[in-house]
């Protein structure tokens, strides 16, 4: 036993739920990040504003009906796979031998799993890099046996369990959108608060709402509890944060504030009763849904992703004849959900706790 430890340590395979669950997941959604969500708004913007370069074919796989065409967005969204795959394999400290191996495990794996692809990619992609560091550097051949034996047991542990992982995860990703449809108030409310507190905790709402295929009105609901704690913790904190605090957290994550919320977990509580306010209004008032990408509806205003991406699944949903226009509601909801009301109500809910002293100076101040 002893033996064994002392080969992991100097492996550095740590068995942790932070270094999974926390390190690699938190990648994984910058890895997604910077293809997927990168390549649809690239796309979005080349559409909408007729930019030529962003709508030019760079790249023709195959020939006549058959082939396959991708502008520079559309490369940036193939390449999901490996770009989650490298992500996690950095943050679960590869050698660079395993780290540029996994490039075509994740590639192999995310085409296995389907629609549940990026889930798959998360289980392999962890075991791939943890036999990878296990081998790296043991033999005198390591330039052949690391990337051989990191290929092979990725892309075998793919074709074993990517493709049941991606079913399961669909069939998650579509059981909770037919109940959001179904009970839309309920599942409006459970949807908007569960993944709102998934994104201010140090886990990836992105890439679980990417990992479950969160579109459609569940996809509008994790929208509007994302947007209750980003632009809520934003706007209840200004007085400490002021305007740095405003950007940082309304445009960046509430996961900034995690550390206040252990030392006064009451901090939390009007951003959440805001997403339990907006989650219902935009499921059963606005009909607001995430027609885009999925890993958009765990994104909130970061970025204003997860805007671009209801916008995204408009575009789509006209071009395809299921929408006829974009309303003025369309946009009046959008706004609402986004901005306007996760800042009035988490203030307002925020009053007569200030008021009690459930939440005191300074319990909401940052180090920016």
């Amino acid at each position: 036993m002893d033996t064994l430890k002392a080969f992991l340590k100097r492996k550095n395979i740590v068995f942790s739920a932070k270094r999974y669950f926390i390190d690699a997941m938190g990648a994984m959604a910058q890895g997604l990040f910077c293809t997927l969500l990168v390549g649809t708004i690239l796309n979005t913007l080349g559409s909408q504003f007729h930019i030529g370069f962003l709508q030019a074919v760079i790249v023709t796989l195959g020939k006549g009906e058959g082939a396959a065409t991708y502008t520079i967005g559309g490369l940036c969204s193939a390449m999901v796979g490996p770009g989650m795959a490298v992500a996690i394999g950095n943050a679960l400290q590869c050698p660079p031998l395993v780290l540029f191996s996994l490039i075509p495990v994740g590639f192999a794996t995310n085409a296995m799993g389907g629609a549940g692809g990026p889930l798959a990619v998360f289980f392999v992609a962890v075991l791939a890099s943890e036999i990878g560091k296990a081998v790296s550097k043991e033999t005198k051949l390591d330039i052949l046996v690391t990337p051989i034996v990191t290929i092979l047991a990725g892309v075998g542990l793919a074709a074993v369990f990517a493709a049941p992982v991606g079913a399961a995860a669909t069939a998650f990703g579509k059981a909770i959108m037919w109940a959001t449809e179904l009970r839309p108030f309920f599942m409006g409310i459970v949807v908007s608060v569960v993944v709102g507190i998934v994104l201010t905790l140090p886990i990836s709402s992105a890439a679980i709402c990417a990992a479950l295929g969160l579109v459609g009105l569940a996809g509008g609901a994790a929208v509007a509890g994302c947007c209750a704690q980003m632009v809520g913790f934003a706007v209840m904190s200004f007085p400490e944060n002021r305007w740095g605090g405003l950007a940082a957290q309304g445009l960046g994550t509430s996961m900034l504030q995690m550390g206040n919320i252990v030392r006064n977990p009451r901090i939390w509580i009007p951003p959440t009763l805001a997403a339990a306010v907006t989650g219902p209004l935009a499921t059963c008032v606005f009909k607001l849904q995430m027609n885009g990408a999925a890993v958009s509806s765990g994104m909130g205003t970061c970025g204003l992703v997860g805007q671009i991406g209801v916008y995204s699944g408009w575009v789509n949903d006209i071009a395809n004849g299921a929408k006829a226009a974009i309303t003025s509601m369309d946009w009046i909801g959008l706004i609402l959900i986004s901005f306007v009301l996760p800042a009035v109500l988490t203030w307002l809910f925020a009053l007569p706790l200030r008021k009690n002293g459930w939440i005191k100076p300074g319990d909401l101040k940052l180090d920016l």
